[in-house]
Order: structure tokens, then C-alpha cells, then sequence
């Protein structure tokens, strides 16, 4: 059974190596909501929780604002709650 981590690993690929990209809280809260459906529902419907347990055993390194956004938003679906989150921070 595969288990999916946060981390990202590179190989070299015929001399060319790529780099790896540092993940904020922020792509790694999203990340999960992706994978997870329980993670998902949990964060639209309730992101206090959600941002409380993490997901397996990770907490987010979310900014304060941040955080006070994702708390804030109500949303339909993932789609929805994505917007919602963009709008607010692109707005401060």
C-alpha cells in the first residue's frame, strides 16, 4: 500500500536535474484537500477542525492571515472554497 507524503522528490532525468520547490502551508492545506475526501469535507464544512488536526499528523504553516481567511470562508465545494481564499488574500 502506497502512502501519499507532502514530500516531493526529484530524480535526475538524462543529466538534467530538477530542483525542488519549497511548498507553502498554504499548496499543502490544498493538497490534501485534493486527495482526501474526508480532509475536503471537513475543511469546507467545518476549517476550524480541519487546521486544528491537520492531515496525518502534519499541521499546516499557515500565516496568521492566512489562517484567518481560511477560518472565515463558507463554501460549496473545494472549487468554491479556493476562490473564496484567493479573493481574500489578493484583497489585503
Amino acid at each position: 500500500m502506497a502512502i501519499l507524503t507532502f514530500d516531493a522528490y526529484t530524480t535526475p532525468a538524462m543529466s538534467y536535474r530538477q530542483t525542488t520547490v519549497e511548498r507553502t502551508g498554504l499548496q499543502r492545506l490544498f493538497a490534501a484537500a485534493v486527495v482526501s475526501g474526508q480532509f475536503r469535507e471537513t475543511l469546507i464544512r467545518k476549517p476550524e477542525e480541519a487546521l486544528a488536526k491537520g492531515y496525518l499528523g502534519q499541521a499546516f504553516t499557515l500565516t496568521d492571515r492566512e489562517t484567518s481567511v481560511i477560518k472565515s470562508i463558507r463554501a460549496e465545494n473545494l472549487a468554491d472554497f479556493a476562490q473564496k481564499v484567493h479573493q481574500a488574500l489578493q484583497a489585503s
